[in-house]
């Protein structure tokens, strides 16, 4: 009695298994990476970057302040670093990166910025030389933070540097690579090899069983995974090394305002395609059906094949 149709059922069987274990374990794991680059990128290192910003502005103005004479205690260039500093803020609150602590220390940071142009206002009004003018010039720089480089608890820069701190850490946590994801993408790896080496196989039966050099079926359905599971893969490696550099660009505050802008756009162009290839995980599913609706469609007509021919 032939065993043909058993044998093309049981290769079915495990074809559409296979086929379906891979595409969860593809689809978990490429999404374990890839649902943290578009924060990373539109939210994480702007907000680290526009507290960079603020600081380098408010730094700035204080320099203003210190270079110029009472007349310039208020000037244009000092107003526009100010303005600078706030909208900073303003966009470093908008990213949410650390939620509702973060952004309650933003706006501790801006009633505080209130109140160190408040002093510099008032030093402003008094007359050259005043003994006043380095009293209140004294009081601005202490609530900004500048008069030692460690600062205290309740200062501007304290404040900025703790909020930066959790900001980074966030950025830290999504461009990880924790055990979790070394286990799914090891899955991944095992399932790939067992399913190619299934397709394989199946082709290599049927071509010696039925003598037809090819299964054209079969073959679109070992091709759809010879390169899909691959480019999916070694777009997730590159997107975790762009990520890494995110990070490792951010980590370090910039030098000078100047740096800010060219430390943005670093970041910027190692992510910029992170929203294309987070969009690709939903394609994941329709690959898996596709091979599994091929592999079913190469082998049925066989197995009905014989079914019929038995029941004769």
């Amino acid at each position: 009695m032939s065993t043909t149709r058993r044998d093309l059922v049981r290769r079915l069987r495990l074809l559409l298994v296979l086929a379906t274990a891979t595409t969860l374990a593809l689809f978990f794991a490429y999404r374990g990476v890839h649902d943290d680059t578009v924060p990373l990128s539109t939210a994480s290192t702007p907000g680290i970057r526009a507290v960079d910003t603020a600081r380098g502005a408010l730094r700035q103005a204080n320099a203003v302040v210190r270079e110029t004479g009472a007349e310039g205690d208020t000037s244009g260039e000092f107003l526009t670093q100010i303005s600078v500093a706030q909208q900073s803020l303003a966009l470093a609150a908008s990213e949410n990166v650390t939620g509702l602590t973060g952004r309650h220390d933003v706006q501790t940071v801006t009633g505080l910025i209130a109140v160190y142009s408040g002093w510099v206002e008032r030093r402003g009004r008094e007359p050259e030389g005043s003994p006043l003018r380095a009293a209140f010039l004294h009081y601005a720089e202490k609530v900004l933070g500048l008069e030692a480089e460690a600062g205290t608890e309740g200062d501007i820069m304290s404040r900025l540097d703790a909020l930066r701190g959790e900001q980074l850490a966030e950025a830290r946590r999504q461009a990880a690579f924790p055990w979790q994801l070394w286990l799914g993408w090891c899955t991944v790896a095992v399932l790939y090899a067992a399913l190619c080496g299934a397709l394989l196989e199946t082709q290599r039966f049927l071509r010696h069983r039925f003598r037809r050099p090819v299964q054209l079926r079969l073959l679109a359905a070992t091709a759809v995974c010879a390169v899909g599971v691959p480019v999916l893969a070694w777009q997730t490696l590159s997107a975790h090394r762009a990520m890494t550099d995110s990070v490792a660009g951010v980590q370090v505050p910039p030098a000078g305002p100047d740096a800010v802008p060219e430390g943005a756009g670093e970041v910027r162009g190692a992510l910029a395609d992170a929203g294309f290839w987070a969009s690709l995980s939903d394609l994941i599913p329709l690959g898996g059906a596709v091979v599994a609706a091929l592999a079913l469609w190469g082998l049925w007509p066989r197995i009905a094949e014989y079914r019929f021919r038995s029941q004769r």
